[in-house]
This record gives C-alpha cells, sequence and structure tokens, in this order.
C-alpha cells in the first residue's frame, strides 16, 4: 500500500566484523515497529548527506567511527502507516568498540542465524543482500571436453567466486544431469552456491542451492518457484521484469546488458545510467551483467548494484 505521503529517508548499517558476523539491533517497544530486531541507523537530517548520517546515526546509536562502507541496496517500503526508503551501507572496517548507547539491545550475528530473528518487513531485502557475494559467475558453455570445463571452473573458484550459475544451453538434458554432480562436488569443495539455468523441479532433483531464471521463465511465473531452500535468481531487461521479480519474492535479478557485448550485438546497453534506474526500481539485489569486469565492482556500487556478474570477466582467471 503506498500511503501517498513522503517516504522517510533512513540510512542503515550492515557493519560486519573481522569474522564475517553482522551487527543486529533490537528496536524499543514503544517506537514503529517495536521489539523487533534491525540493521542499525536514522533518519536523515534535512539536507543532510547519507553518508553523513550514517557515521552520525552509528556513533551516536554505537559509539563506533566508520572507516570504510559501500552503498549496498536501497529499499522503498510501504508500511500501512509509514513509507521509507531504507539506504543501506556496508561497513566493513570501523573504529571503537560497538555497544548499545541508548540502551539498545545489541548482538552479532552470522549470517546464517538471520533467519532465527524477527526483522521489519522492510529489512527482508537487506538479508538477502548480505547473504550474497558481489560476484556472480554464469559458466560459458562446457563444451565436448568437460575435464577443461571442470578444471577452468575450479580456476575460477579458487579466485574467491562464491555464487556460479551453470549455464549449458549447448548440452543435452542427458549430458547436463550428468555434468551437474561433478560441478556441484567442485563447488560444494569451494563453499560456492550453485544454482541450474534451467526448471525448478530440475535444479531442486538434482541437489543445486538454487535455479536461474531466463527472462521469458520469469515473465510466465504467477508464483515463486516450488523448491524447499532454494536461492532463485532471474534474469531482468526492463522495469518490469524487475518489479516482477520482487513481486514473487525472488531472491536477486541479474539486469542485462549494462555495456554492448558480442554475444548479444543488437541489444540495446543500460549503461550505468540506465542500471541506476533498475536498481532503484528493485526491491531485490541486482547484479550488473554485460561486458562486467572485477575493475567494474566499484561503478555497479555506486549504481546500487549488488556486485557484477560475467561470463569472461570472471571466467578467464588471470594467470591461470
Amino acid at each position: 500500500m503506498n500511503t501517498g505521503t513522503e517516504r522517510v529517508h533512513v540510512a542503515a548499517a550492515a557493519i560486519f566484523d573481522r569474522t564475517g558476523r553482522v551487527l543486529v539491533s533490537r528496536r524499543p517497544a514503544h517506537v514503529h515497529q517495536g521489539g523487533l530486531w534491525e540493521f542499525p541507523g536514522g533518519k536523515l537530517e534535512p539536507g543532510e548527506a547519507v553518508e553523513h548520517a550514517l557515521s552520525r546515526e552509528l556513533y551516536e546509536e554505537l559509539g563506533i567511527r566508520v572507516q570504510s562502507a559501500r552503498p549496498l541496496i536501497r529499499i522503498p517500503h510501504d508500511y500501512p502507516d509509514k513509507s521509507v526508503l531504507l539506504d543501506v551501507w556496508r561497513v566493513d572496517a570501523f573504529s571503537g568498540t560497538a555497544r548499545g548507547r541508548e540502551g539498545q539491545e545489541i548482538e552479532w550475528l552470522t549470517i546464517d542465524s538471520l533467519g532465527d530473528y524477527r526483522f521489519p518487513a522492510a529489512n527482508a531485502p537487506i538479508i538477502k543482500a548480505v547473504s550474497l557475494p558481489d560476484r556472480y559467475l554464469i559458466t560459458p558453455d562446457p563444451g565436448p571436453d568437460h575435464e577443461i570445463f571442470l578444471n577452468a571452473l575450479g580456476n575460477a573458484l579458487a579466485s574467491g567466486v562464491s555464487l556460479v550459475q551453470l549455464r549449458a544451453k549447448q548440452l543435452s538434458g542427458q549430458d547436463f544431469r550428468a555434468l551437474v554432480p561433478a560441478v556441484l562436488e567442485r563447488c560444494q569443495r569451494a563453499g560456492a552456491r550453485l544454482l541450474l539455468n534451467t526448471d525448478a523441479a530440475l535444479a531442486d532433483g538434482l541437489g543445486a542451492d538454487g535455479l536461474h531464471l531466463t527472462s521469458e521463465r520469469l515473465r510466465a511465473l504467477t508464483g515463486r518457484p516450488p523448491g524447499d531452500g532454494l536461492l532463485v535468481a532471474a534474469s531482468c531487461h526492463t522495469v518490469q521484469d524487475v518489479r516482477h521479480a520482487g513481486e514473487l519474492g525472488l531472491d536477486c535479478v541479474v539486469v542485462s546488458p549494462v555495456r554492448q557485448t558480442t554475444s548479444h550485438p543488437d541489444a540495446m546497453p543500460l549503461g550505468f545510467e540506465g542500471l541506476r534506474q533498475l536498481t532503484e526500481q528493485s526491491v531485490l539485489p541486482v547484479y550488473a551483467l554485460g561486458g562486467m569486469q572485477m575493475s567494474d565492482l566499484d561503478a555497479a556500487f555506486r549504481q546500487g548494484a549488488q556486485g557484477i556478474a560475467a561470463i569472461s570477466g570472471l571466467w578467464e582467471v588471470p594467470g591461470a
């Protein structure tokens, strides 16, 4: 529901410690969404920059000073009685010791334990964002020699990739099913999650961590694909795609093409400005795809993206 009132602009932080835990605090019982856990932060003052508000709020609330932070996700959300825009930043370095300076309860949680705590509805996309990496590898077609493919996959995983989409359009269904166990084994060994570009039943049946939907499959859906615990991503090219993915409650989207690519030479590139326009419409983490390289990460962050998705930009590991 849109209340028709101006959104309250809030700077919020996903604060990580050196072990990868994230800080949450409990809202006082007497305030809006009281008693629930949240990612700390507060309202911007008139004319205040988000970075300044973030630093001010975290010092006032927790007694810490931000040393390193970057944009993570922006979330517009309409409650029945209030509309908010959460401007969420990831804080990876800070000075001081976090404590509840306003009497609030705080806890450092592992990412896996966030689901055990009750958060306001507007915080749900933040939980998705903190649980996802900043790189999403899309494999090239495996070709006839699967050993060469698997060795290259191993190199990419060794470089730090932790989210992989197996995209194998040229393989027969039988060959695809035969290849998945070997790919899954290598991903599991590296602590990476594997999404399959196929239908939901097959992805679930083969034991993959998730499913990647083409834009055509996404547009045909009226509900989130079945599959207990499956991570579901989707390819998006338009505002309508992005909004539909959010309405279905998917976990993330891939927006393309940011740049013109040889694989889709006729597709009109969005550019980074077009990427920002789509991230502004998304309530899900967004990966930028299309000619992306590791050197594009910072630019993607500045446009509100979770990070980059790529084939060659993440598959061809330098020096491998």
